[in-house]
């Protein structure tokens, strides 16, 4: 039997309708003082498949509240991908896409966290930032009507490592070993980002 995890978590950030971009969404939703906010329960079905797959494929489900749209707006089913390459060497992403409905018309939630191979990067903001589009219809091609950017904060972060829970595990130990193997690939992912440059300063 496959052995497999779930995990919540929760983003905010400024967001604003019109918006084609994440930084000018992020700018005038800070002017007008409207946030966006995602509630999300990752699910990994089988650990070691997801782990061996090179685009990290999940499942993803939850809600978006933005007050021009409405409150906790459920989805219609989503993607996860944890560190799916980029398309520029040294880019890994981090994409969370939900598909809902707003007003009784589709649209599509679309967010990457950005995860760069350089010295100017910074782990904490690269792996908890969400710069993010929602786009009228059913993908992610469809045209965009909002945006900005949302963030996982420190508070928001216990909150996630305190809601992993694991399926499939005949004891408490394989529960246990099951969620070290995430943490290692997690953290070993990091690492290998971000370890040329810890070399580099040493």
């Amino acid at each position: 039997m496959s052995i497999g995890l779930t995990f919540k978590e929760t983003m905010k950030g400024n967001f604003s309708v019109g918006a084609q971009e994440p930084e000018e969404g992020a700018e005038r939703g800070e002017q007008e003082g409207l946030e966006l906010q995602m509630d999300a329960t990752v699910t990994i079905e089988d650990l070691d498949r997801f782990i061996d797959d090179p685009n990290h494929l999940g499942g993803l489900k939850g809600s978006i509240s933005f007050p021009p749209y409405g409150d906790r707006i459920a989805s219609q089913g989503g993607v996860f991908n944890l560190f799916s390459p980029g398309d520029n060497p040294g880019l890994k992403l981090m994409v969370y896409e939900l598909g809902v409905q707003i007003d009784g018309t589709p649209h599509y939630f679309s967010g990457h966290k950005r995860v760069r191979n350089n010295s100017g990067s910074d782990l904490w903001s690269d792996t908890t930032t969400l710069y993010s589009t929602v786009h009228a219809g059913l993908g992610k091609d469809a045209p965009v009507v909002a945006a900005g950017i949302i963030r996982l904060g420190v508070l928001e972060l216990k909150d996630l490592l305190i809601t992993i829970r694991v399926a499939g595990a005949g004891s408490h130990s394989e529960q246990l070993g099951a969620i070290a193997k995430f943490g290692k690939f997690f953290l070993g992912e990091l690492w290998d980002t971000y370890a040329p440059f810890a070399t580099d300063s040493s």
